[in-house]
């Protein structure tokens, strides 16, 4: 058998060498290494797939936020409604421009923003909303749009860990994930499911001025060379990652087909166990398994992650202190913040090794280490 990781990229890079290694060399031949046609044919190409007008690339999922706030022209003291219960990178770049993080609580099944938890939030400062695709799914989109549109509020996706993933409509159409908001922002960090060989990330939407604004504040705040409109920043996708993106854009539905199968075969294996509550899986949600994260009742979580360890299985905890809780926020924090959900989640989830490459004999191995102790 071979080690479990919690993302293999060795094995997967294995499996597609000759075209990575062929895409790489034609930049390093070219040696266009900064904004090469290779960035320009995966944005083309990453719009196509997302079905939306314009592709933005940039340096990093945590830049897509910061460079989609600032085009919004958003204003110190402006209030974001975003989730705590995310990764810090979300809610940080909203505190680093001076605005409010606004910290709403999170639906128990699907851990991403509940709706109601959004109108009861909003006031007259607030500006926008950021939904996270937590773990590979949709947030509800079609709820969240409705709230956006009757008290005028952009609406930027964080879809860092659900690219290729899809919001089902009540009747039946289908969207992906990154292309229903105002603006939709994603990373390219190596362990997403569509990830490079260092950082990346791009911002996605159907607006052409606002394509045009996040262009200029991406790129020094220009819009001809060397005459700059506005403030903005230094962030660009490099050739080389998007040579690798390229290729790996093309096995991205078979990579979101092999996690969803990781997934069956866990769901099979822990269902009906009072202790494990499997992944739920929203109607509206087409679930692309960044993560495969379990809520534990009952069981030590921390001593089953040093169980597994014992037995070299990886394990992670997404995320053991929420946002509203981190030190870095305090200063945006009321007495009388209340996320009982984002709270008792952040003591009970714990995720489970889910990549493109796993065999079935780690899957068995997985499973039969976690039941030998939750049993117990």
């Amino acid at each position: 058998m071979r080690s479990i990781q919690m993302v293999d990229l060795k094995q997967q890079y294995q499996n597609i060498k000759d075209e990575i290694d062929a895409a790489v060399l034609k930049v390093l031949e070219s040696s266009a290494f900064i904004n090469g046609p290779e960035v320009q044919e995966f944005a083309a190409s990453l719009a196509q797939y997302n079905d939306v007008k314009h592709v933005i690339p940039c340096a990093n999922g945590t830049d897509a936020l910061q460079i989609s706030m600032m085009a919004l022209g958003l204003k110190p003291g402006d209030e974001v409604i975003t989730p705590s219960f995310t990764f810090i990178a979300t809610a940080e770049v909203i505190a680093l421009l001076n605005l409010k993080p606004v910290f709403v609580d999170v639906d128990a099944k699907t851990f991403c923003l509940d709706p109601q938890e959004i109108e009861k939030a909003i006031t007259p400062k607030t500006k926008a909303i950021v939904p996270v695709h937590l773990y590979g799914q949709a947030a509800p989109m079609e709820e969240i749009m409705d709230i956006a549109r009757r008290h005028n509020l952009y609406v930027i996706e964080d879809n860092a860990q659900a690219i290729g993933g899809a919001y089902i409509y009540a009747d039946g159409s289908k969207k992906k994930t990154g292309s229903i908001g105002t603006i939709g922002t994603t990373s390219f960090f190596p362990s997403k499911n569509l990830g490079g060989y260092g950082d990346g990330g791009a911002i996605m939407t159907n607006d052409d001025a606002l394509a045009n604004q996040l262009k200029m504040v991406a790129n020094h705040g220009q819009s001809k060379r060397y005459y700059h409109d506005l403030v903005g920043c230094n962030s660009r996708l490099d050739t080389i990652q998007a040579a690798i993106l390229n290729i790996k854009l093309r096995h991205l539905d078979s990579y979101i087909d092999a996690r969803r199968k990781v997934a069956d075969y866990y769901d099979a294996a822990f269902a009906g166990n009072s202790k494990i509550t499997t992944p739920f899986r929203a109607a509206y949600s087409h679930h692309v398994f960044h993560q495969y994260t379990l809520i534990l009742e009952g069981v030590d979580r921390d001593q089953l992650q040093q169980y597994l360890a014992s037995k070299n299985i990886p394990s992670m905890i997404y995320y053991p202190v929420p946002a509203h809780r981190q030190q870095m926020f305090q200063q945006f924090i009321s007495s009388n913040v209340n996320l009982p959900v984002t709270d008792w989640l952040t003591e009970r989830v714990i995720s489970l090794p889910i990549h493109t490459e796993m065999q079935e004999e780690q899957l068995n191995f997985i499973v039969e280490s976690v039941l030998s102790f939750v049993n117990l």
